[in-house]
């Protein structure tokens, strides 16, 4: 099968925002190349390793592919990409650097699985590790393991964004906890909070190929019965909730208002549905926002606080930062 490969040569700083654009144009995948510098600072604090560099990339720049399928008018998509990418430089101030586009055909199977060289197992944060499924690997006393097949569409959960909130989950989270993760993706946060003691999670994603990715890495981790996948947003979640029945927390696996909310989305996402978290969760209830971009870090702070919650901790990596809230 021919796919189209779309690369854009960018910055790290762009690198969520564009392979956003390109999943909401259909991308069938997505594959991130960072720079392999080994002048950048590393953090090495979870006993991390790194090999010489793989490519040539330069610091601070990354080089983003997107394949599509079936793709009559390339250029039309091609030209709707580089409006969204000049819009997130001029009206959002993001560094796109570069922004260089170039489109070649190439075969499915010379892409679908060449990624997966690069994912090795990863201390994310002091007790949990990522492990892709098809590496052997032998944890440690106390070592809690994720088990992942992200598949050809979604990130390998060591992303900074994604790795904040598994950090912050491994230090908010204290057993007992109905968590509701939103904009799921791979799972890999709904399986870290399950993992880690919450008594049920319900993982929510607009995408279908995400909720079958979050489906595919649940059983694979065997948490069937501590997770409930849906494809939803949390504005269903929440009509449903005040429908009310005797069937609500069958259908969701939670009963709302929860104890946790944990989303890992853009910035501009999170501030579309701030109210719904905050009616979501209970009293004293603990909001795990992720995905903010330094530049969006003040505005973000100040809907939470518009909204009525206060600010508990911030954490950051790299120029990404997670905001715990309190209700």
């Amino acid at each position: 099968m021919k796919w189209h490969e779309i690369t854009i040569h960018t910055t790290e700083e762009a690198e969520e925002m564009i392979s956003n654009f390109l999943h909401e144009l259909g991308a069938g995948g997505v594959s991130i190349e960072e720079s392999g510098s080994l002048n950048r600072k590393r953090d090495t604090s979870l006993g991390q390793w790194y090999e010489k560099p793989l490519n040539d990339i330069p610091e601070g720049e990354a080089v983003i592919k997107g394949y599509f399928s079936e793709v009559e008018e390339v250029s039309e998509l091609l030209a709707s990409l580089q409006e969204s990418v000049r819009m997130l430089k001029e009206e959002i101030g993001i560094d796109t650097g570069k922004a260089e586009f170039s489109v070649r055909e190439v075969d499915e199977e010379d892409w679908a699985n060449a990624w997966k060289q690069y994912f090795k197992p990863m201390r994310i944060s002091e007790r949990m590790t990522i492990k892709p499924t098809w590496e052997a690997y032998e944890p440690s006393e106390g070592e809690v393991i994720i088990e992942l097949d992200p598949g050809m569409a979604f990130g390998t959960g060591t992303h900074p964004t994604t790795a904040l909130c598994i950090r912050t989950l491994d230090s908010v989270i204290r057993g007992g906890e109905q968590v509701i993760d939103v904009g799921t993706g791979s799972g890999v946060l709904a399986i870290a909070a399950a993992k880690l003691g919450a008594k049920h999670v319900l993982a929510l994603d607009l995408d279908p190929v995400a909720v079958s990715s979050a489906t595919s890495n649940t059983e694979l981790n065997q948490l069937e019965d501590a997770i409930t996948i849906r494809e939803s947003d949390l504005l269903q979640v929440l009509r449903l909730a005040q429908e009310g029945g005797a069937d609500v927390e069958a259908e969701l696996g939670v009963r709302v208002p929860v104890q946790l909310v944990v989303a890992n989305i853009l910035a501009e996402i999170l501030l579309l549905f701030m109210d719904d978290v905050y009616q979501v969760l209970e009293k004293d209830g603990i909001y795990i926002a992720s995905g903010i971009y330094i530049a969006k870090e003040a505005e973000v702070e100040q809907a939470l606080l518009a909204t009525g919650f206060t600010i508990q901790a911030k954490h950051r990596d790299q120029d990404w930062v997670a905001i715990v809230a309190k209700k």
